[in-house]
């Protein structure tokens, strides 16, 4: 199972759904998918973009856990 921390980043940043959206251009509901972490697929492009945007390592982002 794949673990999204992407709340916890926002939440270090104290920035919202709409902040993350408009300042990188990404779907809000993509941000929202994983921000809830129910999506089942993501776009490379997406991580690429989150991990500029939140200066983090695609490993700061998503975590590899036993199921």
């Amino acid at each position: 199972m794949v673990k999204i921390h992407l709340s916890r980043l926002m939440g270090e940043r104290k920035l919202k759904i709409s902040d993350v959206a408009r300042e990188t251009g990404l779907n809000r509901g993509t941000i929202t998918r994983l921000y809830h972490e129910t999506a089942e697929r993501i776009e490379l492009g997406a991580i690429d973009t989150l991990c500029r945007f939140l200066d983090c390592e695609i490993g700061d982002l998503l975590e590899l856990q036993e199921d």
